[in-house]
């Protein structure tokens, strides 16, 4: 038995909808363990791309289901529309289950967050403007409406009345609709959804028992966290390991491995620190060849280059155990690849593995560089070699890229996407590369 949790290890964008498909072909169970339609991963397979925004990978597998966990907040009318979708293109092939747990994203906190945004004025958050940070709010503050809500109209009613109540400042807005009719709209929707709805507790812990192999995953990353990420330039979930437990239910002696999902480079979406950020015709550069807008808002990421200090940061939060290098392939031409591998930070020390918790700090830091050689552009031979002999034929220069990342991080890098498709994931036997110092996941380091 195999429980993977597989987590972003920078600021989201990662890859992580390639490596997760890639995993899904062998796994019984996926599980979407936080976020909501705020995320997209983008999976092309063959000459057709999909993407899902809240519906776990799995369920592009016919052998897998796959479950939305407790700790996600529903659009229920965006997942009918994305379930029609995907359906159409002939892609809906497992079994879908939802939590009854799961919250559900209204009107209100659409609104909500286009309102908090106004507020911040130029200090704007850049959220995505789903109202994922309003539901949350509301689950913790106890307010919330849950699609186990959606079947019982006379639950469902008093709550509606007590959000329309506590949320004066939205009274009269015209994209508010009247509480009868949403009430009407919800009875609906969960009508559509109800045979999805069940609890997903046992479902898992018999997966276990049964040594099934099962998947956990992360829509947004560990530099989001709410509580571990860029505050307040994050999500308002756990997108770390831990979050993984608390948003499916499952205990902490169930978990396997830790896969953490990185670029070559690094991106961002919205505002917030960026340290290793490139700015002008390097980044320009990055975000053409790597295609680098948002798969849920089409809006243009920043980029800038691997952070090391972030890095592993990113792996002690989460126990990390293996890695996933993707696109590759976008820094093929470069003569050298700049990588970030300690700072200068503004009280005059150095840091190798710790960041500045305020944002305000982090902005500030000066990295200290390391340039590395660059590898050979990913032309359509060394793809076609790629496939045909695996791992033997990467470029020299990416195997020390890669050798370089493990030796750092002291976790093995197992996984390496040199492309969009299902098709260019290469796994990577340990030892192929270079030592790493452990392969414990808790290497040491100092700051």
């Amino acid at each position: 038995m195999t429980v993977t949790v597989a987590i972003g290890a920078q600021f989201g964008d990662e890859g992580k909808g390639h490596i997760v498909d890639h995993l899904s072909s062998e796994a019984d169970l996926t599980v979407r363990f936080q976020g909501g339609p705020n995320a997209g991963h983008t999976i092309r397979i063959g000459d057709r791309t999909v993407i899902l925004h809240q519906l776990p990978a799995g369920i592009l597998h016919s052998r897998c289901t796959a479950v939305c966990g407790p700790g996600m907040v529903i659009d229920p009318f965006g997942l009918t529309e994305e379930i029609r979708e995907v359906r159409e293109k002939g892609l809906f092939l497992g079994r879908l289950v939802l939590s009854e747990r799961c919250h559900v994203i209204l009107p209100h906190h659409r609104l909500q967050d286009a309102w908090e945004e106004g507020l911040r004025g130029k200090d704007a958050l850049g959220t995505t403007g789903r109202g994922i940070g309003p539901a949350y709010m509301d689950r913790v503050g106890r307010m919330g409406v849950r699609l186990a809500d959606l079947k019982r109209p006379e639950i469902l009613g008093p709550k509606l009345e007590l959000l329309y109540r506590a949320k004066p400042y939205l009274a009269g807005h015209p994209d508010l609709p009247p509480k009868e009719r949403l009430l009407t709209d919800l009875l609906r929707v969960g009508n559509e959804l109800s045979a999805h709805i069940q609890p997903t507790e046992s479902l898992l812990w018999q997966a276990v028992a049964r040594d099934d192999e099962v998947l956990l995953e992360g829509a947004q990353s560990t530099l989001l966290d709410i509580d571990f990420g860029t505050y307040p330039f994050l999500t308002s979930s756990h997108g770390t390991s831990a979050g993984a437990l608390t948003g499916t239910g499952l205990p902490p002696q169930s978990v396997s491995e830790v896969l953490g999902v990185l670029k070559a480079y690094a991106t961002r979406v919205g505002g917030g620190p960026f340290p290793t950020e490139a700015k002008g015709a390097d980044g320009d550069r990055l975000r053409e060849k790597g295609g680098e807008r948002g798969a849920t808002t089409g809006r243009p990421r920043r980029c800038g280059w691997l952070d090391l200090v972030l890095l592993r940061y990113a792996v002690h939060l989460n126990g990390m155990t293996q890695l996933a290098v993707t696109k590759v392939d976008v820094l093929g031409g470069e003569p050298q690849v700049p990588v970030a591998v300690a700072y200068h930070l503004p009280d005059g020390r150095e840091s190798t593995l710790e960041p500045p918790a305020l944002a305000e700090d982090l902005a500030l830091v000066e990295p200290i560089w390391r340039f590395l050689p660059g590898w050979e552009e990913f032309t359509p031979t060394l793809r076609e070699r790629i496939a045909r002999e695996g791992h033997y034929a990467l470029p020299r220069e990416l195997r020390h890229f890669l050798s370089f990342v493990s030796r750092e991080t002291g976790v093995p890098v197992t996984r390496v996407g040199y492309g969009p498709s299902r098709e260019e994931t290469l796994e990577l036997p340990l030892g192929v590369l270079e030592s790493a110092r452990s392969l414990a996941p808790w290497p040491g380091g100092s700051s």
